[in-house]
């Protein structure tokens, strides 16, 4: 039987954002403590990276902008892009380095969770994992897409967008930590998705190719705060400099 004490839980969250912390944390049940990126130093606020930054520390960026009908791939990446795409390797890589649960909970902090939610979540996974594997469960996403019907309550998800609330397995964190995504950072948000599905960029699929057997719940089991109201730490950043 799967118990809160076999998921790590670790939320995205800037320092300079007490204000989504509180709000999160609020939210969070008892059973599952969690771990906020906010106690932590790293290249994570949008607002403070520097070209100067990702050099000195050996990170590279993956050669990004296109030319394309996509506006996503069309411009260059936002600091923004690079510091949430940090965060989530810093989980990640924290995960990877001490515990042994199983189960990997990443949240990002405009993530919404009903009271019932640690409740459905292991009631979802116990069902899961009866009668199939999975690498990678979408809690929450944005389907750009179609998804692909499987067992009830869950999908095989498309192509989808946003990282705001999902779940690794332990391989799983070898599988992404082994891409070596600090030498090509993109957007977490196309990250994902590209390990799960032929990504629809051939330069992306070619990097980082399909490896990760991934669901998704159906209807979602997280929401996501609207941008109006909590803003958006990623996108409320500059452009990187060529």
């Amino acid at each position: 039987m799967i118990t809160s004490s076999d998921i790590r839980s670790l939320v995205i969250n800037l320092r300079r954002r007490p204000d989504r912390r509180a709000w999160i944390a609020h939210s969070l049940p008892p059973d599952l403590p969690a771990t906020f990126t906010s106690d932590w130093s790293g290249l994570f606020d949008g607002h403070e990276l520097s070209r100067a930054d990702l050099e000195v520390t050996g990170y590279k960026l993956f050669l990004w902008q296109i030319e394309s009908d996509n506006a996503w791939w069309s411009r260059p990446l936002k600091y923004g892009e690079i510091g949430c795409t940090l965060a989530h390797l810093a989980c990640w890589r924290h995960a990877a380095e001490g515990g042994s649960e199983p189960f990997i909970l990443v949240l990002e902090d405009d993530a919404i969770l009903e009271p019932t939610f640690l409740d459905d979540l292991l009631e979802g996974l116990e069902r899961l994992i009866r009668h199939s594997h999975f690498d990678l469960l979408y809690l929450g996403r944005y389907l750009l897409d179609p998804d692909q019907p499987t067992l009830p309550g869950f999908v095989s998800p498309g192509y989808s967008h946003c990282t705001f609330g999902y779940l690794l397995t332990r391989p799983a964190l070898d599988v992404l930590l082994a891409t070596h995504l600090e030498h090509a950072i993109v957007p977490v948000d196309e990250f994902l998705p590209s390990l799960y599905i032929d990504h629809p960029r051939a330069d992306l699929r070619a990097r980082f190719p399909r490896q990760l057997t991934a669901f998704a719940f159906d209807p979602p089991l997280v929401r996501q705060r609207p941008k109006d109201e909590a803003g958006s730490d990623t996108e409320d950043s500059d452009f990187v400099e060529l």
